[in-house]
């Protein structure tokens, strides 16, 4: 009963939300390096910050330097979302944000702290890598899944987190899947929702690694880590500027020079992570062996896609130059 008034009470606030989303003009424009072609409401993944909030006071306000952080982080984002701010501004409050989870799962002491600075600058790498695939209708409510639901089979086994975190977690990307996996989506993400998502998974992911050890449980995000670092590698051989917007990211170049529908792309990322992370679980074998061997398969893979297509987004950037109308 109490994750049904979760669900009903989650989808009446992100409905709410659109009413205030349209009443201050919240919303993406479409421009060259967008994949979609509509004035669309921004911010749609604020539930996910909701849907934490639900959970910490439904369930007897656990890990409160947690919640700390992750409204701290998520409440920067979406003022990000509605007026842009400073990368500085952003990179202070969520390695701030990042201390006070590393502190709530126990970690930060001082004889390791040289690892706890590593991971902090890997960890905030991670979350905006995660803000930077949310490109497309539906891969952020898609992938997120696909990260959840093993957490939640090996939640069941070693009891590394509270389950109905999880739980309201899986509810809130639901909700918010309603509105944004679909053709035409009514609400995008924002930075809100999936710098908001990538906390989350990351301290339930933290807490499993912890928990055993396992630092190969980070493949659980092999398929947006090996399109994100690449992606980045990519960029930097070009000569191109990191913070500038762009649409080189394979599921762009699937979503925009292929033409495949956007669910069918998250779709696909979405099974490649679960049958990844399957293997990981399931197979009788070393883990770091499987884990290097996924990375050098996905390398593979993309390197050999953006040889055979990437020429179609050169083309696209190029009659856009010469054609500043279609723009």
């Amino acid at each position: 009963m109490i994750y049904l008034i979760c669900f009903i009470t989650l989808l009446f606030a992100e409905l709410a939300y659109f009413g205030v989303a349209r009443h201050f003009n919240i919303i993406d424009k479409p421009g060259l390096r967008s994949s979609h072609t509509s004035v669309t409401l921004r911010g749609g993944g604020i539930i996910f910050l909701f849907g934490a909030w639900f959970f910490w006071l439904t369930f007897g306000m656990p890990y409160p330097w947690f919640m700390l952080a992750l409204t701290m982080v998520g409440l920067l984002s979406f003022a990000d979302d509605v007026r842009s701010l400073p990368d500085s501004v952003r990179l202070v409050v969520q390695f701030t944000a990042m201390f006070l989870m590393f502190y709530q799962m126990g970690i930060l002491t001082p004889r390791l702290w040289w690892m706890a600075v590593i991971a902090l600058i890997v960890c905030v790498g991670i979350i905006n890598a995660y803000n930077f695939m949310d490109g497309i209708n539906g891969i952020t409510g898609a992938y997120s899944l696909a990260v959840l639901a093993p957490l939640v089979w090996l939640d069941s086994r070693l009891h590394f987190v509270e389950m109905p975190f999880l739980y309201v977690t899986g509810i809130s990307i639901l909700v918010f899947c309603i509105f944004n996996f679909r053709r035409r989506a009514i609400c995008f993400a924002g930075d809100v929702g999936s710098i908001s998502m990538a906390f989350i998974l990351l301290f339930a992911l933290g807490m499993l690694v912890i928990r055993t050890g396992d630092l190969a449980y980070l493949t659980l995000l092999a398929v947006y880590g090996a399109d994100s670092v690449l992606t980045i590698c990519h960029r930097i051989r070009l000569h191109e500027n990191l913070g500038q917007a762009h649409r080189k990211h394979a599921y762009q170049l699937m979503a925009n020079e292929l033409k495949i529908p956007h669910v069918a792309v998250a779709t696909f990322y979405m099974v490649l992570q679960l049958a990844i992370s399957a293997g990981l679980i399931f197979l009788p074998v070393n883990h770091y062996i499987y884990m290097c061997a996924v990375i050098v398969l996905l390398a593979a893979a993309y390197i050999v896609f953006m040889k055979k297509y990437y020429h179609l987004h050169e083309e696209y950037l190029k009659s856009k130059t010469n054609n500043p109308s279609r723009q």
